[in-house]
């Protein structure tokens, strides 16, 4: 078994759990070897060994079998070879604590410090980010960023849907800016993280400390900023973060799935400071840059796809990179395994009914999954009222009968309480055409999608 099959393992996985959760529990995992039906997995210490035992285990032995290797025992051994990743001076004192001990021994006694900050990831870069359409204005604006940083675009706002490649784009910035200047103070966290540093600093009182961190840092890149959503003092915390640095004209940039302005509960003054700079909406690839990127990820791997599964892989996942790359690895994994050449069939018999769409899939769950994004009752989308934050959702909800379960215009205006037909005619029209240039609408059409078939 090669350890290809793996690394497609932890590709699903990292579909499968938070960011910082892959980060510190899997990143730094490996294959050793499989014998007699006993697959031994290398991890760095003690913690982690007891994190997979006791809870991902039987998700690991379920993308196992997915990906064609049935184990009767799954191992895991510290394995002296790997290390976590290189921390900074301030981080090498500090041991990963388990997550379930909270003795006070066990804190740190100078300085808050965490071994879950996994800092850039290096294979991040802009010479392996796809560009196309729908990514290249933020392409730009992150070059001219990596070549003045602190002078152009501050700070830099992006956002779209999930898994278009906001966390690659943002982190090669931090890469691109290190490979110039090696000293540069380049602090990249998800906002999952830094929620959780605060919180750790309220709780040791080492304020001091975590302020120190975050305002000492040259470029700081946040990712996920829709988490902060609510957290009153975390937000305040920020507030005086971001103000110092941007005073000190240093660089910050940010990532969310939502604009500053759709971020609930988003204090009004951050929510202003974040339009100082530059916001950037990053679209779903296009076909194009999608076979691009397949193409893209398939040379690293050392292997020339057909053009007929290039485009194949290309229709099958239309709004997640992420995921196109998961069922890339999962495709080139079984094809290894058995040393196979990747052809259509192939593709088609592994990854096609997977993906195909849930027979469960109803009108009515469609309807309610749009009523819920929109935050609109659900009588209401059935009624008769004609205000403009009902109308547009419902006719979000036709659009979305009409190209998911293809029913006829008929069917879609009783399913939503219509006596005539030519309502539906229209509002599916209309939400196409809007789809095209309104980046809300494209935005919202995706994560109801996602929503649907998660």
């Amino acid at each position: 078994m090669q350890d290809s099959v793996w690394q497609a393992v932890l590709g699903e996985i990292e579909l499968s759990v938070s960011r910082a959760n892959f980060a510190t529990w899997f990143m730094n995992t490996r294959l050793l070897r499989y014998k007699d039906d006993v697959l031994v997995i290398g991890v760095p210490n003690v913690f982690i060994k007891q994190q997979l035992e006791k809870k991902y285990n039987p998700l690991i032995l379920e993308l196992l079998e997915k990906n064609g290797v049935k184990p009767k025992q799954v191992e895991y051994k510290i394995h002296s070879s790997i290390t976590m990743p290189k921390k900074s001076d301030e981080q090498t004192e500090t041991l990963l604590e388990s997550p379930n001990r909270n003795d006070s021994k066990q804190r740190p006694s100078s300085s808050l410090t965490h071994t879950y900050r996994q800092g850039l990831n290096d294979k991040y870069t802009f010479d392996n980010f796809v560009v196309g359409s729908g990514n290249e204005l933020a392409y730009a604006a992150c070059q001219a960023i990596a070549q003045h940083p602190g002078q152009k675009y501050n700070p830099l706002f992006v956002y779209g849907g999930v898994g278009i490649g906001k966390t690659h784009l943002i982190q090669a910035v931090g890469n691109a800016i290190l490979a110039k200047n090696p000293n540069a103070h380049i602090v990249y966290v998800s906002t999952e993280q830094f929620v959780q540093e605060f919180l750790d600093a309220i709780r040791y009182k080492k304020n001091t400390d975590f302020a120190g961190y975050y305002r000492g840092a040259d470029v700081l890149i946040v990712d996920d900023m829709q988490f902060i959503a609510g957290k009153e003092k975390t937000q305040e915390e920020f507030f005086h973060t971001f103000n110092a640095l941007h005073q000190a004209n240093k660089q910050i940039i940010i990532s969310s799935d939502k604009p500053p302005r759709e971020i609930p509960t988003l204090e009004e003054r951050l929510r202003s400071r974040f339009a100082w700079g530059m916001s950037i909406d990053m679209q779903n690839p296009d076909f194009e840059t999608r076979c691009a990127i397949i193409q893209t990820k398939a040379h690293i791997h050392a292997i020339e796809l057909p053009q007929d599964v290039v485009e194949y892989l290309a229709n099958l996942v239309q709004t997640n990179i992420r995921e196109l790359e998961g069922v890339l690895n999962q495709l080139l994994a079984f094809c290894e395994m058995r040393n196979l050449e990747p052809d259509l069939n192939i593709a088609k018999s592994l990854i096609g009914a997977s993906k195909s769409r849930p027979k469960h899939l109803s009108a009515k769950q469609i309807i309610e999954k749009t009523a819920k994004h929109f935050h609109v009752p659900l009588e209401d989308i059935l009624g008769p009222k004609r205000d403009k934050d009902i109308v547009v959702p419902r006719q979000v909800a036709m659009y979305m009968l009409r190209n998911e379960l293809h029913l006829s215009f008929p069917k879609i205006a009783r399913e939503l309480g219509r006596k005539d037909h030519t309502t539906a005619i229209h509002s599916v029209e209309k939400i196409q055409k809007e789809s095209t240039f309104d980046p809300d609408i494209k935005l919202a059409i995706t994560e109801i999608k996602e929503r649907l078939y998660a």
